[in-house]
């Protein structure tokens, strides 16, 4: 018989065996670890400096130190670093990213859907606050190329000073995503459009009517869909 559970290697039970206490506790921190998996960042390639029991981190490639060769594997902090292997389907919540990955028996995947040989769609969201000042002010979010557009929200985060309102859009189609948009904190808009794809790269933008930006503070939420193949 096995020592440990074929899919999680929790340990298991020996007739006869003392001190059982030990080897259920150890069962039981592996099984708190991954169920309803959710780690802090992805991005790390050592141990922070300091960190609390049950934090929970994956490990990224090029690992080092005590996480060295388990680059991909969720690194759990109980008093020590102890590590799981995932399998393909288990998926986890990326806390840092606000984002769900999925492994594919390979690695962790940012996909909705994918196929064997690689292939992914993804649903995306992307914000950024923009400070209002002129006729108008261009995002750093784009809309990808050969993406497909579903939606850009906005939110007035500080009232607007100007304009009497305003659009959300992209250069020649100023209000794609709303127009006559109010400059009261607060408001806001869901600015959905039918799937329209873009074939390239295409910057957000906010235009001012009735009179030039001179402060406020506007969100943009960006969603789409991208594929990878």
């Amino acid at each position: 018989m096995s020592e440990t559970t074929p899919l999680l290697a929790l340990p298991l039970l020996a007739a006869a065996q003392a001190q059982k206490h030990v080897t259920h506790n150890e069962a039981l921190v592996l099984l708190d670890a991954a169920a309803q998996l959710a780690v802090l960042d992805r991005t790390r390639t050592a141990p922070p400096s300091a960190s609390v029991s049950g934090d929970r981190h994956i490990v990224a490639a090029g690992a080092s130190g005590a996480w060295a060769g388990h680059s991909g594997e969720i690194a759990l902090y109980d008093s020590g670093w102890r590590f799981l292997i995932p399998r393909a389907g288990w998926r986890v919540y990326v806390s840092s990213e606000a984002r769900s990955l999925l492994h594919d028996g390979t690695a962790w995947r940012d996909a909705l859907a994918l196929t064997p040989s690689g292939a992914t769609a993804t649903l995306r969201m992307v914000e950024e606050e923009l400070n209002l000042a002129g006729a108008f002010v261009a995002s750093t979010i784009l809309i990808p190329s050969r993406a497909i557009c579903l939606a850009v929200a906005s939110r007035t985060v500080t009232a607007v000073t100007g304009a009497t309102s305003y659009e959300v859009g992209i250069a020649g189609e100023t209000s794609k995503f709303g127009g006559l948009l109010s400059v009261a904190a607060g408001a806001s808009n869901i600015g959905v459009i039918g799937p329209q794809a873009f074939y390239a790269d295409t910057p957000l933008r906010v235009t001012a009517t009735g009179g030039s930006f001179t402060g406020g503070r506007v969100r943009l939420v960006l969603s789409f869909l991208s594929f990878t193949l």
